[in-house]
């Protein structure tokens, strides 16, 4: 019995011993698993930063009553296009008609008062050659002509601003544009304080001016890497090609406009309150999308960052400040190394420090490796996620 029993148990322990080694033998001839790696993109990038900056109008022409009055007509549809020479507003013409025909009868008065001086003169001309008549008296009639004369233009020149007068009580448009919301309606007294002087605004909105504004360290920055971009006597260098169309605009909504800008102004000089410089750029409005008064972010291309290290933003890790990614070397092995990151470009990190042209970046499983683990990379190809402007 005894004998039946350990035979029994040294079966047992010698069947599991087997099994064990077995299972163990299996584990360790468990191939590496596959990890998928991209290869560090290099490649020259531009760097851009975004400032805020305000649209309006290429040209935004304030309507004004330039003469007192009670406005009579409108004659435009607010928010609609009007033409070059439109009329818009009628103010009344009364007083002003009657002061052209009174400076008009001064006009013809003194023109009858120039006649006489002038045939008096003539009179006394071949009188004073045979001594007829006294030295001073062809002075006298020599100085009412001339007195008649200058009354004439002066009298002419009263006549001419009561036309001009006359001429503003009818407002047309100075330029092709849009034309905004009135605001004073007919019978409204006009032209004066504190009733309405700006009538309306005309934009001329094919294209827009946007500006924004760098500080000093920023306007020194693009100087000195962008030394193309400024002529010798301190304006925008227009002939240079870098600076057509270069500018992105970022609308309120976060999508890009679909037209590029270029800078056309740049400040005469540094405000001493802000301590900031005035950049106008302009953008086409091919499509009538921008108005003026929208706030949108302007894309401004700061550098070329030559050669640079790219990898995808979700292959970094960053922890307490410290950033790092696991690289597989040479004998596919897992190794974290820490890098300096710079600046994002769409999806992707630029690498200041720690990654070189020819590693290879886990990109997927980041939390299923370890440093000194074997793995089987499968290179795979980066997709961004960001279009390309």
């Amino acid at each position: 019995m005894c004998r039946r029993y350990y035979f029994l148990l040294s079966f047992l322990i010698l069947g599991g011993f087997v099994i064990f080694t077995s299972c163990k033998d299996k584990t360790s001839e468990m191939p590496p698993p596959e990890i998928q790696v991209i290869n560090v993109i290099k490649k020259d990038v531009p760097l851009t930063r975004d400032f805020v900056g305000q649209v309006y109008g290429f040209q935004d022409i304030p309507i004004r009553a330039r003469v007192e009055g009670y406005l009579l007509g409108v004659h435009f549809e607010e928010g609609y296009p009007v033409k070059k020479g439109q009329l818009l507003y009628t103010i009344d013409s009364q007083p002003f008609e009657t002061q052209e025909a009174s400076m008009a009868s001064k006009v013809a008065e003194a023109q009858t008062y120039l006649v006489n001086a002038e045939n008096e003169l003539a009179r006394y001309k071949p009188l004073a050659e045979i001594n007829a008549v006294s030295k001073s008296d062809l002075d006298a009639a020599q100085a009412s002509r001339d007195a008649a004369f200058s009354s004439l233009d002066a009298a002419k020149a009263n006549l001419r601003m009561a036309q001009i007068q006359l001429g503003y009580t009818r407002i047309s448009s100075p330029i092709n544009g849009l034309i905004g919301k009135t605001e004073a309606r007919t019978g409204e007294f006009v032209g004066r304080e504190p009733n309405p002087v700006i009538l309306n605004v005309v934009s001329d909105i094919s294209k827009m001016r946007v500006e924004f504004f760098l500080t000093e360290a920023e306007y020194l920055e693009v100087a000195r890497n962008f030394k193309q971009n400024v002529s010798d006597d301190g304006t925008v260098n227009r002939e240079n090609p870098k600076n057509k169309e270069n500018l992105t605009l970022i609308l309120a909504d976060g999508t890009t406009y679909e037209e590029k800008g270029s800078v056309q102004f740049l400040g005469r000089a540094i405000d001493s309150e802000t301590g900031s410089i005035l950049v106008q750029a302009t953008f086409n409005n091919t499509k009538g999308l921008l108005r003026p008064g929208m706030y949108a972010k302007i894309q401004v291309e700061f550098e070329i960052a030559e050669d640079a290290i790219l990898v995808p933003q979700k292959c970094v890790s960053e922890l307490q400040g410290r950033y790092s990614v696991f690289v597989v070397d040479e004998g596919n092995i897992v190794k974290s190394k820490e890098v300096e990151v710079s600046d994002r470009i769409g999806d992707l990190w630029l690498i200041k420090e720690g990654l070189a042209e020819n590693e290879q970046v886990l990109i997927d499983g980041l939390q299923k490796v370890t440093s000194g683990m074997v793995v089987k990379p499968v290179v795979t190809e980066f997709e961004s996620q960001i279009s390309e402007n």
